[in-house]
C-alpha cells in the first residue's frame, strides 16, 4: 500500500504558494503522492487555480513523491494539450507523475460553459482523448480520425521519461460496469461511488474486492495480465505489471492506531494505494495541514 494526499485547486487552495508548502511537508511527513483536483466552478463565490501549474509547483518543490490530477476531464479538455502538459510534468518531475483522468463532475462545469453534457457523447470524446494521449506518447508522427477528434500527422517532443508508458488511471463510478471496462485497458482505477447529487461516497473494503475481480474479468477479456494486487489468472506471470487500485477517504490525525486499521482493511480487499482526502467541507486549513503533518496511516 502507498498513501498519497489530494488537495482542492479552490478555496484557500488557489494559493500557489501554500501548494508549494503543503508539497513540502507532505513529502517530508513520508507521503508518497501528492494529486490535485481539476476544477473551473464546483462552487461559486471561491478563488480557483490552474491544477498544471499547482502541480509544476509541486515537481519543483520535492524530489520524491508522485504528483497528478485527480482526475482532469478528457471532455472538457483537448486531449493533446493534456498530453504536452503530462509529459512537460513528467520530466519535469524526472518520471514523478500520473496521468488521472475522467468523464467530469458535477455537471455544472459543462452546462455552464456551453460544453456538451451528454453523458453517451462524454464517453466517446475520453474513449477517443485516451487513444490520441497514447498516440502522442509515442512521440513519433501521429495520426487520428474519429467522431469527436482529428489529428493529421502531428508528432509530439520529447516523449515521456516513464517507459513503457507514463501510468494513466481513470476514476471510475462503482458498480457500473463500463468505466471499469475502459479502465482496466489502462494502468489504474479510482473506483468512486456517487450520490444523484453528483457528490462522492465513500467506498467499503467489500466494494474494492469487487472492483479488483471486475478489473482481473475485463482484464482477462482483453487478453491482459490481471497485474500485481488482482486476482491472478492460473499460470499467469508472478512478475505480471502493476494495476494500481486506488481508495479515498479520512482518517484521523491523533489516532495512527485506528487510521492504520482502517487502511489495513482496503489494503487486505486489494487496494494498492490509500488517498487522504484534504477536503476543505470536512475542516479548518490547520486541521487540514496537522492531517498532513501527522503523516500516512501505517501504523
Amino acid at each position: 500500500m502507498r498513501y498519497a494526499i489530494d488537495i482542492p485547486n479552490f478555496g484557500d487552495f488557489a494559493d500557489p504558494r501554500l501548494t508549494e508548502q503543503i508539497a513540502r511537508d507532505a513529502e517530508a511527513a513520508g507521503w508518497d503522492a501528492v494529486w490535485v483536483w481539476d476544477h473551473v466552478q464546483r462552487d461559486a463565490g471561491v478563488p480557483y487555480s490552474d491544477p498544471s501549474i499547482l502541480l509544476a509547483i509541486i515537481a519543483l518543490a520535492t524530489t520524491r513523491v508522485r504528483l497528478g490530477p485527480m482526475v482532469t476531464p478528457i471532455p472538457r479538455r483537448r486531449p493533446w494539450l493534456v498530453a504536452r502538459e503530462a509529459v512537460t510534468l513528467d520530466v519535469l518531475s524526472g518520471g514523478r507523475f500520473t496521468l488521472g483522468v475522467g468523464n467530469g463532475a458535477p455537471l455544472r462545469e459543462f452546462t455552464a460553459f456551453g460544453e456538451e453534457a451528454d453523458l453517451h457523447i462524454r464517453a466517446g470524446k475520453l474513449d477517443e482523448g485516451l487513444a490520441i494521449i497514447d498516440g502522442l506518447f509515442g512521440a513519433r508522427p501521429f495520426s487520428f480520425r474519429g467522431e469527436h477528434y482529428t489529428l493529421d500527422e502531428v508528432e509530439f517532443l520529447p516523449g515521456p521519461v516513464q517507459r513503457p508508458r507514463l501510468p494513466i488511471w481513470l476514476a471510475a463510478t462503482w458498480p457500473i460496469r463500463a468505466p471499469f471496462r475502459r479502465a482496466a485497458r489502462w494502468d489504474g482505477v479510482w473506483p468512486l461511488r456517487r450520490a444523484e447529487d453528483g457528490t462522492s461516497r465513500h467506498m467499503s473494503p467489500d466494494d474494492i474486492r469487487g472492483v479488483c475481480a471486475m478489473i482481473a474479468e475485463e482484464r482477462a477479456a482483453a487478453g491482459l495480465p490481471a497485474g500485481a494486487g488482482l486476482p491472478a489468472r492460473l499460470g499467469e506471470s508472478p512478475t505480471a505489471p502493476p494495476y494500481d487500485v486506488m481508495v479515498a477517504g479520512s482518517t484521523p490525525a491523533d489516532d495512527p492506531t485506528a487510521a492504520a486499521g482502517t487502511v489495513h482493511e482496503f489494503a487486505e480487499a486489494g487496494a494498492t494505494w490509500w488517498t487522504e482526502r484534504i477536503n476543505p467541507q470536512h475542516g479548518s486549513l490547520a486541521q487540514l495541514r496537522r492531517r498532513i503533518d501527522a503523516g500516512p496511516p501505517r501504523g
